[in-house]
């Protein structure tokens, strides 16, 4: 499954949690959520665009960091 790195504007446990949710909504993916360091990787066989819009979804700001 191909590994995403993405950059997520999360400042507390809310924020992650809502990137969980929109994630887990999606399925077919795996995450970590790195809050300290505002770093969300995806395992996933869904395309960098569709992550994307998933994950702007929390209405965070989010940037695509490349493959991990």
């Amino acid at each position: 499954m191909p590994k995403h790195k993405f950059s997520v504007d999360m400042t507390c446990e809310g924020c992650s949690n809502a990137v969980s949710q929109v994630l887990n909504k999606l399925g077919g993916v795996e995450f970590d959520i790195d809050l300290p360091n505002k770093k969300v990787c995806i395992n996933s066989e869904h395309s960098v665009d569709i992550l994307l819009e998933t994950l702007e979804k929390t209405g965070k700001a989010v940037s695509y960091l490349g493959p991990k």
